[in-house]
């Protein structure tokens, strides 16, 4: 019975170990996806998308009215056009689950708001970069909004469930 209670215990504790954290993070911080003013840049949206960290399984929240979220190739992206999108939303309160690595075009589906600058691009890390980078994410209230599951808890578990661990090696 000791060994079965140290083998469960052990699994836990690796488990947890390797439990990824995922960020819901609101487009554009409190502005949301709207075309950006005169004295904001033209590059708004990739400004924001670079001072962020996105990882596989992160999601982004699109906060709009009267427009549209469009994932477009990399051609489409500089067109600020496109016939077939990859993903398109028009409801006013759209996520987009990020799925993969890799960079994501993001453009905004009514005519010319594209071209004044309601657009993103968002380059999202490597599974091996996940770790390096969990501390790096902004977490300013503004930008990244919800954490899905909360890292201080989730360390919390890992340090509990590996002491337990080891008094039931050592006991």
């Amino acid at each position: 019975m000791k060994n079965t209670i140290t083998i469960f215990m052990a699994v836990a504790f690796f488990s947890s170990i390797l439990t990824v954290n995922s960020i819901e993070f609101q487009v554009g911080g409190g502005k949301g996806w709207v075309i950006p003013t005169s004295k904001d840049s033209t590059d708004l949206y990739d400004v924001w998308a670079s001072k962020n960290r996105f990882n596989i399984n992160d999601t982004l929240h699109f906060a709009y009215k009267k427009d549209s979220v469009l994932v477009v190739s990399k051609e489409e992206h500089a067109k600020c056009k496109s016939s077939h999108p990859i993903f398109f939303s028009n409801n006013g309160d759209t996520t987009f689950e990020i799925d993969r690595s890799g960079y994501f075009y993001f453009i905004s589906g009514v005519s010319g708001h594209c071209e004044r600058g309601l657009k993103m691009i968002v380059k999202v890390l490597e599974h091996e970069n996940i770790a390096q980078t969990a501390n790096q994410t902004s977490t300013n209230s503004s930008e990244a909004v919800s954490l899905k599951m909360d890292s201080t808890v989730c360390s919390q578990i890992v340090i509990i469930v590996g002491l337990i661990s080891m008094l039931t090696v050592f006991v």
